[in-house]
């Protein structure tokens, strides 16, 4: 065995023995479950976003609408009264067209 090759084994062996002693910090006995926790957590925080963004639609809506109706304009054309008045004219047309 020349030195070279000793050379070369011995910093094999060193690390290996680093890989397994950092995953042995890191993971400990509990590998399984520790990887289970981190996919729970990345669920959650995903969820979490899903969440932020919906509210941020819904509150971007909410804000559009009232700047639309202050100004008076309707995104519809037409203005639209309170409930009852224009919708069932329009749903009854359209009723009769499918029809």
């Amino acid at each position: 065995m020349t030195a070279h090759d000793y050379d070369t084994q011995l910093l094999e062996s060193v690390s290996v023995r680093r890989r397994r002693l950092r995953d042995a910090l890191l993971f400990g006995a509990q590998r399984q479950r520790r990887s289970v926790d981190e996919r729970l957590g990345k669920v959650v925080a995903g969820v979490v976003i899903a969440a932020v963004v919906c509210a941020g639609c819904v509150g971007w809506s909410f804000v559009e609408n009232r700047v639309m109706g202050e100004s008076g304009k309707s995104p519809y054309g037409a203005s639209v009264g309170p409930a009852g008045e224009g919708a069932s004219g329009s749903s009854l047309s359209v009723r009769a067209s499918v029809r």
